[in-house]
């Protein structure tokens, strides 16, 4: 090979490992894999298995976001007691990530919105998983411009 394609071959090179090095050095936001992604199934009906045992009186959620119209959650999994409206569940929710009041906040269960009457224990027999866990996931959007 001649000098010139050496030398543009191992500038080449350098330039690379040298972009290669300041990518992994920026700390690029991670999007979270979906709680169903984390687990198998075994893994999710046997937590849910031991929970709904030690807290017999509670409902096994798990909370997550739709898109990036308003901040992630801090956790994922909560145990609700199923006296509580969905109302009084997204307060929670609202309250955990922070939301300003001009931001309007949605609650869907398979893909669909449920009454905000409705109590947390009605909408885990209508709704519940096959792994015991109920699945809520929320969306956000701006009412006041």
């Amino acid at each position: 090979m001649s000098s010139f394609v050496t030398d543009t071959i191992s500038t080449m090179t350098s330039k690379i490992y040298s972009a290669k090095r300041r990518i992994e050095k920026m700390k690029l936001p991670v999007k979270e894999r979906a709680f169903k992604d984390k687990f198998s199934f075994t893994q999710r009906l046997s937590e849910s298995a031991k929970i709904i045992a030690k807290y017999p009186d509670r409902i096994p959620v798990i909370c997550e976001r739709i898109g990036d119209t308003v901040p992630d959650i801090d956790r994922k999994k909560y145990l609700v007691p199923g006296d509580l409206s969905i109302a009084n569940f997204m307060y929670v929710i609202r309250k955990r990530i922070k939301l300003s009041p001009e931001v309007s906040i949605f609650l869907f269960v398979n893909e669909s919105m449920v009454p905000c009457s409705e109590l947390m224990s009605k909408c885990y027999e209508d709704h519940k998983d096959d792994d015991g866990f109920l699945y809520i996931k929320y969306s956000g959007e701006s009412t006041f411009g």
